[in-house]
């Protein structure tokens, strides 16, 4: 899923798997860059910004499989930062 930065959540205190992590508010977007649909949190892996195109699993295994814990309490991931989309 496409989604773009909108902005940073600060947590005071996380699980030791969340230690390092930020944790942003993403948008989805559509190939052209509009809004769609309501936003929502994910861990970031790629230390992205606001403002930044970014790539998006939202998919527990997934997600679990990529910060290396099978039991990590974890569904949405940002796991890239893109940097273009052609039609």
């Amino acid at each position: 899923m496409l989604a773009r930065v909108i902005g940073n959540v600060v947590s005071t205190a996380k699980l030791p798997i969340f230690q390092g992590m930020k944790i942003l508010i993403v948008q989805p977007i559509d190939g052209d860059g509009n809004p769609k649909g309501k936003a929502f949190l994910a861990f970031d892996t790629v230390q992205a910004g606001a403002g930044d195109t970014v790539l998006i699993i939202d998919e527990g295994n997934s997600a679990r499989t990529v910060v290396g814990d099978p039991q990590a309490p974890i569904r949405t991931l940002v796991i890239g930062i893109v940097d273009d989309v052609e039609k």
